[in-house]
């Protein structure tokens, strides 16, 4: 049973444990809508190139690689944690190639049109984003080839940097892709009350992320029937 879950009655438990696979459900589903809408929306081989693959990388391909550990289980196919370790790879992997191919668009746009770098909150923030995967990258491979590199920090310990550092980067992407939301060709293509409901969905995903890595850390109670 869930550490959060424990101490509550066996009925509040059952609505606890419905309510959270409700939530992963729509996490998903929240992911993958977002990445389909904008790029229906957005124009190829323009500055727009650099949202689709942010979200891409990190709103499709990091969130299923996170909530793929999630204890409410998995939308794959996937029983050993073996698997799951590296489908969750996987993920991590595609969620680099995709952010480092939208620098690429983005810096190949600017040169061509002969703008400045880094000028907006925007761009600041999606470069931190990608220094920060890098780091989380190092964590996870430190975590798998431990014995190989003959490190001094335990796999728990080494799991912790990775899991708290993943966290950041998944905040530091969602709050990439809410400025994203802010910009001038989303504004004027997405207005009133469409345009708030698409610059808040997404929280949700990073918030289930969140709940999930937080909650693998939480101290155990005992449970009540």
């Amino acid at each position: 049973i869930h550490p959060v879950g424990e101490g509550l009655g066996m009925r509040d438990f059952w609505i606890y444990v419905w309510l959270r696979r409700a939530a992963l459900i729509a996490a998903h589903v929240t992911g993958l809508g977002l990445t389909i809408v904008i790029s229906v929306l957005s124009r190829p081989g323009t500055t727009q190139d650099l949202i689709i693959c942010f979200l891409e990388g990190y709103c499709l391909c990091m969130t299923e690689g996170i909530l793929l550990f999630s204890a409410e289980g998995t939308i794959f196919c996937l029983k050993s944690r073996k698997n799951k370790v590296r489908f969750h790879w996987l993920c991590q992997a595609l969620a680099l190639v995709a952010a480092a191919v939208g620098l690429g668009f983005i810096l190949a746009s600017k040169v061509v049109s002969e703008l400045p770098h880094l000028v907006s909150w925007h761009s600041l923030m999606g470069c931190c984003t990608l220094a920060a995967s890098l780091l989380q990258a190092g964590c996870g491979t430190c975590l798998v080839f431990h014995k190989q590199l003959r490190l001094s920090s335990s796999p728990a310990r080494l799991k912790l940097y990775h899991d708290t550092c993943g966290l950041v980067v998944y905040l530091l992407a969602t709050g990439t892709i809410m400025l994203a939301m802010v910009s001038d060709w989303f504004q004027a293509t997405v207005k009133g009350a469409a345009w708030w409901l698409m610059a808040v969905l997404p929280l949700f995903p990073a918030l289930v992320a969140m709940n999930q890595i937080t909650n693998a850390y939480l101290p155990r109670k005992k449970i009540s029937s």
